[in-house]
């Protein structure tokens, strides 16, 4: 239970990015927040951190009232903010006090930045088995009714009903206990299915903290939540979302944020993050959904690729001629093989094909995968060039050259001889909720502002593009297959 008050990005391209980048030092972060185009998340203690760019953070969000593990969402044209006053262990044991404020914006530098006088919502009186502390919040997409859930290991995890209007407590609403064994709950909805997850665990010890996160569902916000395996979790039951890596420990604080439909990241904190003196930093992962349960997908890393269009399963290559590979053929008719020594062929090198390649720009097309270095690309995080929510941007060459991925202003791809550091040359890569990637130029030349429109798009089994992103198409999804 809480008793606490208050990444460099990868320079290899194996690295592990596990937090965000600048200074992403925060404890119980909310559920991020967008306001006027930069990202939220308030935390234990008062106060919290923004990014202008979805990965680099700073401090400079103001949340008055201390207390613990705050949870912010935007209903209208207004941001509610509930939060634990108490409890937890912090300084009156488990005698806790939720409240809500509410602020027409998150920037503190805006005239119109001032939070509301707190209301509670909510409390526990330090000698039943509940701790009003920890709030999640849920706007209900189907019916338009607010649901908080909170609690600790202390006792259960409640949820009660607040008016979305005024964030008050619903007049004559009973809190119902639905989970046991967690805390720093949240509740999400998706196809039908309410989800609670909660954090698992031991919290606050820094490299020795056991937090992970599970969830259950219920068709019905107010339960019961099953796992995948019908255990529910008001007697213990939870799927794992996510868990320790290997150099990151502590995962807690769940909160979901869809960035576009089937991008969704979740947000948390790692209790520590061993290359960050073991400090407890915020982290954002893609959310990827199997059989209709979210699990911690994958922050791309970079590294040696051949790139996959989902469309066919042809591979993304330049558009130059097929060299031939030299083979000393035995016949299959031949019945002496089997007295024939096994020799190895070797893959043909870039050395051998290079210089048949023109100097210029090469278009790019897709093709059937055959292992050849037109094929192969080196994916490479650029930490200088600023980024989104889970990752840098990346440059994208042919393996072993400077040679570089590039769109144009027709919006078309091209590779250009060499790396630049230009906008058209940098490429963000997100991991879709059913897995696949979309790649997007961070620009499209003679366009002004960064793109968050257009992707890498295969028009047919042969023609790479830039179009509309659709989740809906196969068109827009990639993999990157190790070589």
């Amino acid at each position: 239970m809480k008793r606490l008050h208050t990444l460099l990005a990868a320079l290899a391209v194996t690295a592990a990015a596990n937090a965000q980048i600048g200074a992403p030092y925060i404890h119980d972060p909310s559920t991020l927040a967008e306001c006027d185009g930069k990202y939220y998340t308030f935390g234990t203690g008062g106060g919290g951190i923004i990014t202008d760019d979805g990965w680099s953070w700073h401090s400079g969000a103001d949340r008055p009232g201390g207390g613990a593990a705050p949870d912010v969402l935007k209903i209208g044209d207004r941001y509610l903010c509930i939060y634990g006053a108490t409890g937890g262990g912090l300084g009156g044991g488990h005698a806790g006090r939720i409240l809500t404020m509410w602020n027409k914006t998150l920037d503190p530098k805006s005239p119109d930045f001032k939070w509301s006088e707190a209301v509670e919502v909510c409390a526990s009186d330090g000698m039943e088995d509940q701790d009003a502390i920890d709030p999640g919040l849920l706007l209900d997409p189907t019916t338009g009714r607010l649901w908080v859930s909170y609690g600790t290991y202390f006792g259960t995890i409640r949820l009660i009903e607040l008016d979305p209007k005024t964030g008050f407590r619903k007049k004559g609403n009973k809190e119902k206990d639905i989970a046991i064994d967690c805390e720093a709950s949240d509740l999400m909805y998706r196809d039908g299915w309410y989800y609670l997850l909660g954090t698992h665990g031991t919290c606050c010890d820094g490299v020795n903290s056991t937090y992970n996160i599970v969830v259950g569902r219920s068709c019905n916000v107010e339960g019961p939540y099953l796992d995948n395996v019908g255990r529910d979790m008001y007697h213990g039951g939870g799927k794992m979302v996510i868990a320790a890596e290997d150099r990151a420990c502590g995962a807690g604080h769940f909160g979901r944020f869809i960035v576009d439909e089937g991008v969704e990241v979740m947000s948390f904190h790692w209790e520590a993050d061993f290359e960050q003196s073991g400090r407890s930093v915020l982290a954002v992962r893609p959310i990827v959904w199997k059989n209709g349960w979210p699990v911690a997908g994958d922050n791309f890393k970079g590294g040696n690729f051949w790139i996959e269009s989902e469309r066919r399963g042809y591979a993304l290559e330049l558009t130059v001629d097929f060299i031939r590979m030299k083979q000393e053929r035995q016949g299959w008719f031949n019945r002496n093989q089997m007295e024939q020594p096994v020799k190895p062929i070797a893959n043909q090198t870039l050395a051998e094909v290079i210089d048949t390649w023109p100097k210029g720009d090469i278009p790019a097309r897709i093709c059937d995968y055959m292992n050849r270095p037109h094929q192969r690309w080196t994916i490479t995080p650029v930490d200088s060039a600023g980024g989104y929510l889970s990752n840098p941007y990346f440059k994208i060459t042919i393996e072993g050259t400077d040679r570089a991925l590039a769109a144009t202003a027709n919006k078309e791809v091209t590779t250009v001889p060499a790396y630049t550091g230009a906008d058209e040359q940098l490429w963000r890569i997100e991991q879709l909720t059913d897995g696949t990637y979309r790649i997007m130029p961070k620009a499209i030349p003679g366009q002004e502002g960064v793109n968050k429109e257009f992707c890498l798009y295969s028009a047919g089994d042969s023609t790479p593009t830039l179009a509309k992103y659709d989740f809906n198409t196969d068109n827009c999804k990639w993999n990157f297959k190790k070589r």
